[in-house]
């Protein structure tokens, strides 16, 4: 067991003293590890606990119920596993009280390994249907040296959900991850990914958040080995009431490897709220790394808010490249009115520029009608405001 750290340490390989880092994540798989949060820490500040329906101190039974589908190809193995199965603590440690919460409450885990050179002819489908009550999950997706996958997880129904996704990423394999975020109105979904990814491995993550009441997701990368890239992108748009929040952290504790962040979001209707934290550290004594990390969010209607919060902590002097950016606006007129001088009736013309402005992060999904189904639910959500 690891307990969270209660003073500030250094991010360092032993080559001497240098700053502390302010954004390295300490944690445990122990929630008593965890104090009950109240708003005021750094990690909770955004977080409405009083949306959370008891999560940040849960004390009941874990009574909820999903219904689950994986469809998976051959070259794929299924499992269930016990709390007892050494793999499921791996990838990384819970960095709060609810994704510990949930560590420490699962029953029963769901793992997904993809054999060794395996490339899969077609996607794994994993299909959660949450049917009320609160529930704790884990899950974990192995890929194997050389194999390659793309993993399709979605997420609809209704209740109260907390878990950790853990991903390992092999040598030289190559997963992409696309996590939709479906929920209904009232649920709330509180997750964590930890993504592992070894030498000369590829990690794409891309996440779709949609529905909810509230949803918190938090996707972190570490490398084990050189040549490992990691990309994570993101598409969100918050509703009425709707608060989506996602905390990204990229540890680079070893030497040349590459991360890209790309988030985009919009916001509409009365108390939408958005939270994007990217975190990124380059570590003391690597060389080579190449990061970069940016979020925009476009504003639709009044009564929304963003809080956009890029961080970049380096504590070497050899970095091939770092940097990041942050942006929150409204449409562009100048779009608008040169779609409208051309006859374009002016709703039309909104739905045409919010499109465009989320169809490259669209375009980067691997699947075609996957693709037409996630734009065809951000029209929808446009016109349900118009």
């Amino acid at each position: 067991m690891t307990s969270p750290s209660t003073e500030p340490k250094a991010h360092s390989h032993g080559l001497g003293e240098i700053p502390f880092s302010k954004l390295a994540t300490h944690g445990s798989f122990d929630v008593n590890d965890f104090p009950v949060p109240n708003g005021r820490e750094e990690e909770w500040r955004f977080t409405p606990l009083r949306r959370m329906k008891g999560l940040h101190d849960f004390k009941g039974e874990a009574d909820g119920v999903d219904k689950l589908d994986v469809d998976a190809p051959e070259g794929v193995t299924v499992e269930k596993v016990g709390r007892d199965d050494a793999r499921l603590r791996t990838a990384g440690l819970p960095a709060d009280r609810v994704t510990a919460q949930a560590h420490s409450s699962f029953e029963e885990a769901t793992v997904l390994t993809v054999a060794m050179g395996t490339a899969l002819e077609r996607p794994i489908t994993i299909e959660r249907q949450a049917q009320g009550g609160t529930r704790f999950d884990q899950y974990l997706i192995e890929l194997e040296p050389m194999a390659e996958a793309i993993v399709v997880l979605k997420q609809t129904g209704t209740g109260v959900r907390a878990g950790n996704l853990d991903l390992h990423v092999g040598e030289g394999a190559r997963l992409t991850l696309v996590s939709v975020q479906d929920w209904d109105g009232d649920a709330v979904d509180v997750t964590q990914h930890n993504a592992q990814v070894e030498k000369d491995g590829t990690f794409k993550s891309i996440v779709v958040t949609l529905g909810g009441d509230l949803v918190r997701l938090s996707p972190k990368v570490a490398y084990k080995d050189r040549g490992a890239n990691a990309e994570l992108y993101g598409l969100y748009f918050s509703s009425d009431g709707q608060h989506h929040e996602h905390r990204s952290l990229i540890d680079h504790n070893v030497s040349n490897t590459r991360s890209r962040v790309e988030y985009k979001g919009a916001l509409s209707g009365k108390d939408a709220h958005a939270v994007w934290i990217g975190d990124v550290i380059i570590g003391e004594g690597t060389t080579g790394t190449d990061s970069y990390e940016i979020n925009r969010n476009l504003q639709l209607t009044d009564d929304t808010r963003v809080d956009s919060v890029p961080n970049l902590e380096i504590f070497t002097g050899e970095v091939e490249g770092a940097g990041h950016a942050s942006a929150t606006g409204r449409l562009d007129e100048i779009h608008l009115f040169y779609l409208r001088s051309r006859g374009i009736p002016e709703e039309e013309a909104r739905r045409l520029v919010i499109r465009g402005y989320f169809l490259e992060l669209i375009n980067r999904i691997p699947i075609e009608d996957l693709r037409e189904e996630i734009m065809e639910k951000v029209e929808q959500k446009l016109a349900a405001h118009e």
